[in-house]
């Protein structure tokens, strides 16, 4: 079975494949047979994330507000627009300030069906707000207060405060092989591969997408 996406969550709107087919390819020149080649989905699946997809959002595209405010539905204990703004950068690959169809499913496809690899490389991207190729500690203490922001005291009553910034200074110490002050794309996987720990927590954030 498909599994549930936060993002996007109505599937149900019916249509025959052949309407869907013809309205896709009014949408989105590449057509089902190029995304089910380029993602780890298959033509099937596509076609249900597409009905969501539209029905969300029935131009095609999503500005940062739209999927804020799609977003926030899902958290509504906690404040999640930084999360989702960053988020909303991480699919944004090309920077142009809306997420079209194709970027949002060759996102989903890695974080769904990715190999180890794709998975930690999408997710130091994500953590790797200036895009620079590093990370450093205020990119990390960012996207880790803003998951803390978005899962509210009533999901995680202790995590406040300093608690963030200890997570942080924890990461570092362990991932920073070479104690330079920036975390590199394989100092950031080797590190995450060799603590069960690390693992687990990167596991954690990433599920909240």
């Amino acid at each position: 079975t498909f599994p549930p996406d936060l993002t996007f969550s109505c599937f149900t709107e019916y249509k025959t494949d052949d309407e869907l087919e013809m309205t896709m390819v009014c949408h989105r020149p590449e057509g089902l047979e190029q995304l089910e080649a380029q993602t780890n989905f298959t033509k099937q699946e596509l076609q249900i994330l597409y009905r969501g997809f539209k029905n969300e959002c029935p131009s095609g595209v999503v500005n940062e507000e739209t999927f804020k405010h799609i977003y926030a539905q899902f958290f509504p204990h906690g404040d999640a627009s930084m999360y989702a703004h960053y988020l909303f950068n991480a699919f944004d690959t090309t920077n142009n300030g809306s997420i079209k169809f194709k970027d949002f499913v060759m996102g989903l496809s890695i974080l769904l069906r990715g190999t180890l690899r794709e998975k930690l490389e999408w997710t130091f991207h994500l953590y790797d707000i200036n895009r620079d190729g590093y990370i450093n500690r205020e990119e990390m203490t960012e996207i880790v207060r803003a998951i803390y922001d978005m899962m509210g005291k009533y999901t995680y009553p202790a995590m406040k405060g300093d608690v963030p910034q200890q997570h942080v200074d924890a990461f570092f110490q362990k991932m920073d092989k070479n104690k330079d002050g920036v975390v590199t794309l394989e100092e950031f996987i080797i590190a995450c591969q060799e603590d069960e720990t690390m693992m687990r927590s990167m596991q954690l954030f990433e599920n909240v997408m």
